[in-house]
């Protein structure tokens, strides 16, 4: 018997939205198995950081169906639980400022021996449809602000 395959998807995750949804199920069709990795709101430095807590982001994740395992990021060292899960593949975000082959190169410095993918975008399903966290806080504010 084989073992199954993983797949790793990484992110904020803050103030689920279809946009994550998304890139979740499609993660989850390049491997048996799909764990995604919950930024650290210390590690977030890209970005405003996220509203809700290192945890309540995680257990959420952890909580949708097409999600194996949810895992906090690493305090210092991102690499850490990618290292520990060992996946086939690491599926990026369509628009994660992450490198690919800067990715690809650091893995293989470190020994894990997986590939790269993108997800692709979703286009909103309806008119009102909000697929990022800084739209739908920004119509918060607009609208009760």
């Amino acid at each position: 018997m084989t073992a199954p395959t993983r797949a790793v998807a990484q992110g904020t995750f803050d103030l689920l939205h279809p946009g994550h949804i998304h890139y979740l199920e499609e993660a989850a069709t390049y491997a048996d198995e799909l764990h995604v990795i919950v930024a650290r709101r210390a590690n977030v430095t890209h970005k405003e950081p996220p509203i809700l807590s290192d945890r309540q982001r995680r257990e959420t994740v952890e909580a949708l169906g097409v999600v194996d395992a949810a895992h906090r990021g690493h305090p210092e060292d991102i690499f850490v639980p990618i290292e520990r899960i060992d996946p086939d593949v690491i599926v990026l975000g369509h628009d994660q400022h992450h490198d690919a082959d800067a990715i690809s190169e650091t893995l293989a410095d470190r020994g894990v021996d997986c590939r790269i993918e993108r997800a692709t975008a979703r286009e909103p399903a309806h008119d009102d449809e909000l697929l990022s966290s800084r739209a739908i806080i920004e119509r918060i504010l607009a609208q009760r602000g």
